[in-house]
């Protein structure tokens, strides 16, 4: 029996598995690198243990170090959660070397499915239908995806068009690869896209039973990531799903699983499946398994690894549910990380935390941080999943949609405006679902304009008045005076001035004359205008303003009353758009360039991210080299124009 559990890992997927421990009586220790050393994971363990150092090399990849961990703590057993070591077969073998007990399938099975390559063999082998691309491609095979063998994530990956540009695709994504699961392995296989991402759940003992509990739709991604995930998949005919849990069930089989883990497939618009992988581990978005199974997945991994069987029958898919990943990222931006403090992370109704909670419909937060906390460049960008679920999918849609739209998320762009328009998109909503479909429909799912922005502007020049004189606004006097200005950028770059003034009559405001002013504290702002009354709740940090309202979220930058002269750059100059590690240089000073063309490769937040020409010419500059760190801004090359 399991008394102590050590999770050899960190954020939200940490955190949920403590939740099962407590639940059941279990023990907890964390470890922690030196960056998280506040993370939440970390309060909320029984114990925990610091790794020295910041990069995951140093730290969560360290086998040695998190099982001296378990040891030095008094645990049984270690979880390995998701990413980190969960897929490595050596690591499982060590753990259980020393005494403790594994939380996930033989190692064997790890190691069967630890190369894609190899796995595709194997499932060939066992008749499930399998994805192949010609081993010396011409232009008729394309496009083609280039894909990691050793690892997922969307790490390792890249679409090719063209034959001339597969030779640069192979380079970098094994660069990658080997930067992320420590094997440069890669192979092609075709890239459809317009099929969809299609997976099934599995749970199986050691004693022959294997559960396909139901299938996931996880099409809508970026980058290859999961953005947006939902069970069961919608659309699917009785014969497709019944071929997705049959083909799931012989791959278990076949390597003999037991534990938690997802066959993942490919259906291509004609219906056909393609297998593409299977992850040895717990998934992501294993919580709306969860919520419309009823099931804690987590707990039955714990049972199965303490040798109990599962029950004959398995328990009906009741209800959909729907999971969206909150990023800390900018869409707009090619999706660049963001780093920063995250002040605020607040959603209206949550029911539960890492559980289902009680009755048919709900919404559930799994979540690694809780503001005031730093984001830094070392992890992955996801700050937590939101999970709505309930009877319907159009229902569990509208709940997803509506509460992600009123969250509070102050301090970091986040990719939250896009979730909400993807689950409220036409589309969407009729279960037109393929890889491709954020990319398909970006324009529609750009930022709108925000025609409240100067109303928000003037709630949040009153706020800033009653927390600087109480009460009143500045300025205020018992006769006429004055207006008062105050001036703000809004996240599009767009400029608002602000004059107002309070007389005996009331608010009289010089750009909105129609509006009256109810209430005014530093925190909340009451306008009525044109009959409607809206509140804003506020909060300030340092020069941002976060406005918060049912009209949507607005953020400010307050600006000087009198403008700065303003700062020039040479137009060739190349800044750091984030920071970051310089992994990669494909040019050297004094060579010719193209506009659009990579000049070299910064990692953050574990993904790559290119740099290019902004412009044809001579690259004259070279500021940087491999291994290097850089802040956001930092100057990285300067090009001359041609």
């Amino acid at each position: 029996m399991i008394t102590s559990l050590l999770v050899a890992n960190r954020g939200e997927i940490a955190r949920r598995i403590f939740h099962t421990c407590r639940e059941l009586g279990i023990a907890t220790v964390a470890v922690h690198s030196d960056p998280d050393a506040d993370a939440p994971h970390v309060r909320e363990a029984d114990t925990a243990v610091r790794l020295p150092g910041a990069a995951p090399a140093d730290t969560y990849l360290r086998a040695d170090l998190v099982i001296q961990a378990a040891l030095a703590a008094g645990a049984d057993a270690v979880h390995p959660g998701y990413g980190f070591l969960s897929e490595h077969a050596e690591f499982a073998r060590a753990v259980q070397a020393a005494g403790l007990t594994w939380i996930g399938p033989p190692a064997e099975a790890i190691a069967a499915m630890g190369s894609k390559t190899e796995a595709k063999r194997l499932m060939a082998a066992a008749g499930v239908p399998v994805l192949t691309a010609a081993a010396e491609p011409t232009e008729a095979d394309l496009p083609l995806l280039v894909k990691a063998a050793a690892g997922g994530g969307g790490r390792g990956m890249r679409i090719v068009h063209r034959l001339a540009d597969l030779p640069d695709a192979l380079a970098s994504a094994r660069a990658e690869a080997a930067k992320a699961f420590g094997s440069d392995e890669v192979f092609c296989e075709p890239y459809l896209p317009a099929g969809r991402h299609v997976e099934v759940q599995l749970m199986a003992d050691r004693y022959g039973t294997v559960w396909a509990l139901g299938d996931r739709d996880c099409s809508l991604q970026r980058r290859h990531q999961k953005v947006i995930e939902e069970a069961p998949a919608p659309g699917l005919t009785d014969p497709v799903r019944a071929g997705l849990h049959a083909a799931a069930t012989a791959a278990a089989r076949a390597i003999g699983y037991t534990g938690a883990g997802t066959a993942e497939f490919l259906l291509a618009p004609d219906g056909r499946i393609h297998f593409l992988e299977m992850n040895t581990r717990l998934q992501v978005e294993h919580p709306v398994t969860e919520c419309v199974t009823g099931l804690d997945l987590v707990a039955l991994q714990l049972r199965i690894a303490e040798g109990e069987p599962l029950p004959a029958e398995q328990p009906a898919i009741r209800g959909h549910a729907i999971e969206a990943r909150l990023y800390a990222e900018d869409p707009e931006r090619d999706w660049q990380p963001q780093t920063g403090t995250l002040h605020l992370l607040q959603l209206p109704d949550v029911q539960s935390e890492f559980s289902a909670g009680p009755g048919e419909s709900g919404l559930r937060l799994d979540s690694g941080v809780a503001g005031p906390a730093a984001v830094g460049i070392h992890y992955d960008a996801m700050l937590a999943k939101v999970i709505a679920w309930a009877p319907t999918r159009a229902a569990a849609a509208r709940r997803l949609a509506d509460a992600l739209g009123r969250a509070r998320i102050h301090g970091l762009t986040t990719n939250r405006e896009l979730l909400v328009a993807a689950l409220r998109h036409p589309a969407f909503q009729a279960g037109r679902l393929h890889t491709g479909f954020l990319a398909e429909h970006a324009a529609e799912l750009g930022p709108g304009p925000q025609k409240h922005t100067p109303l928000a502007a003037l709630a949040a020049a009153l706020a800033d008045a009653a927390a600087r004189s109480g009460a009143f606004p500045s300025g205020w006097r018992n006769l006429p005076s004055q207006s008062q200005l105050k001036r703000y950028r809004a996240s599009d770059g767009t400029e608002h001035e602000v004059r107002y003034r309070r007389t005996r009559t009331g608010l009289q405001a010089e750009d909105h004359p129609e509006t009256e002013l109810l209430a005014a504290t530093p925190e909340h702002v009451t306008l009525r205008t044109d009959g409607l009354t809206r509140t804003f709740e506020i909060a300030v940090h340092g020069d941002t303003v976060h406005l918060d309202s049912p009209l949507g979220a607005v953020v400010l930058t307050a600006l000087p009353r009198h403008p700065e002269p303003a700062v020039h750059t040479d137009p060739g100059a190349l800044l750091a758009p984030m920071p970051g590690t310089v992994v990669r240089i494909a040019v050297a000073p004094g060579e010719q360039v193209t506009a659009g063309q990579p000049l070299l490769w910064l990692e953050a937040m574990k993904m790559e991210h290119r740099v290019c020409a902004p412009t044809d010419g001579l690259l004259t500059e070279l500021r940087v080299s491999p291994g290097q760190q850089v802040e956001l801004g930092t100057l990285l090359a300067v090009v001359q124009p041609a």
